[in-house]
């Protein structure tokens, strides 16, 4: 027998969350994101109340009867699917993506005929992907992806203001290509890797319209519907460096000490700001750290370095986890830069190239003058890579789902290949003079 419960995605969070429809029948689980959104307080957990896994009934939640009878509507189709499906096919059960397909259908059906034009599209699809699975993550969409949708949806109606240009399935070709990058060029002055971003998403509303056969136009998929992108101007620090700034003393500026200390945690376990920012202690386990990712939700265990021990014995007893609080990632950033002038190895000039409104620029900037809390993650894939770790390995910890795209990351440079071609010679003592 089918069972039907309701569940958030994130019971602790202090904002409005997607409720989850989860069907469990025949060792067989699906879970159906809802449009339905409430704040965790106002969620019944109590398997004893009357309204479990409904809103309470509470004067701050005034439409708790609406809402509650909103999900009471939802179960009910819901069973009723699955019953229908039942009595259609001889008593045999629907496979999870027969089910699914069916659920979704009732509560997130497609556009009316009339209302397929491309923005009303890309609009509804938008707001369903607040509660929608990532058919390639297998996960809810992150906000920040949402938002870069959101980003691209606005640039496009200005661009069709603007430029009176009516955009629709059909105009998004070669020609629709050359003149939004244009704009995006000479009038927006974007960067390289911005108009990138702006054609990628594209490319993904008419992939996603194409396959639930809204869209036929078939011109995105051409080569020259290209993604444009370029190396950012971005640095890593080297073991040496990141061992000199380990032994700065401190102890006169306690505000610098602990945004140097907390850099070097990221440096050390290749964590993103919003993680190694928010280890507590419950992630702390038997000499290791043990955290879900926020970005990509993917479970990642790391054992302590040693510098990360050393650091953590400096604040044991002071802080919960051991580790100095986390400040804003605009004021870390902005004192990195303070904490890396203190260091010799940093003083180092480096060269940054970025094309911007179609002209690539060359700038001169100290090395300290690019440090971001970025710099820590990658800074810790880069120094694995050289000490020659397993590639599929620093993935699993970094997130990077091909080696194309981790080798992007990375910052390899040529002296650093041929420092490691010239190892690679000495230590193979295979080799003999003929």
């Amino acid at each position: 027998m089918a069972k039907f419960n309701f569940n958030l995605r994130d019971p602790k969070s202090k904002t409005d969350y997607a409720i989850h429809l989860v069907i469990r029948w025949n060792n067989n689980r699906i879970v159906i994101p809802l449009r339905e959104r409430i704040r965790p307080k106002f969620w019944e957990t109590d398997i004893k109340k009357r309204n479990f896994q409904r809103a309470v009934e509470t004067k701050q939640f005034p439409e708790y009867p609406e809402f509650n009878a909103r999900l009471d509507k939802i179960l009910h189709d819901a069973k009723e699917i699955f019953r229908k499906y039942e009595n259609d096919n001889d008593h045999h059960q629907p496979t999870p993506e027969i089910l699914r397909k069916l659920i979704q259908s009732k509560f997130n059906p497609a556009p009316r005929n009339n209302d397929r034009t491309f923005f009303n599209f890309v609009t509804q699809l938008i707001a369903e992907s607040e509660h929608r699975i990532n058919n390639r993550t297998g996960k809810i969409f992150s906000p920040s992806t949402i938002q870069v949708y959101k980003n691209t949806l606005r640039v496009l109606n200005e661009f069709e203001k603007i430029k009176r240009k009516r955009i629709n399935f059909d105009s998004i070709n070669l020609d629709f290509y050359h003149e939004f990058t244009h704009y995006l060029t000479k009038e927006l002055r974007l960067s390289t890797n911005t108009i990138g971003k702006h054609i990628k998403v594209i490319k993904t509303f008419m992939s996603e319209a194409t396959e639930r056969g809204i869209n036929t136009n078939l011109a995105f998929r051409s080569k020259r519907f290209q993604v444009v992108s370029e190396n950012t101007p971005s640095i890593y620090l080297s073991e040496v460096e990141l061992e000199e700034l380990y032994k700065l003393d401190l102890s006169s500026n306690p505000r610098i000490e602990r945004v140097r200390d907390l850099f070097l945690i990221g440096c050390w376990t290749g964590l993103r700001f919003s993680d190694f920012s928010n280890i507590t202690q419950e992630n702390i386990q038997d000499d290791q750290i043990e955290i879900t990712t926020k970005k990509t939700v993917e479970p990642v265990i790391i054992p302590f370095h040693p510098v990360v021990k050393g650091i953590m014995s400096k604040y044991r007893g002071k802080y919960p986890n051991s580790l100095p609080p986390a400040i804003s990632n605009v004021k870390m950033n902005e004192y990195l830069k303070e904490l890396g002038s203190m260091t010799e190895g940093l003083q180092i000039t480096a060269s940054t190239m970025i094309t911007k409104a179609g002209i690539q620029k060359t700038t001169q900037h100290k090395k300290y003058e690019l440090l971001t809390t970025h710099t820590a993650r990658r800074s810790f894939a880069t120094n694995l890579y050289l000490s020659g770790f397993p590639s599929i390995s620093i993935m699993a910890i970094t997130g990077h789902r091909t080696e194309k795209a981790f080798m992007r990351y990375i910052k390899i440079t040529p002296d650093n290949n041929a420092k490691n071609l010239r190892l690679h010679w000495q230590n193979n003592n295979n080799l003999k003079l003929a």
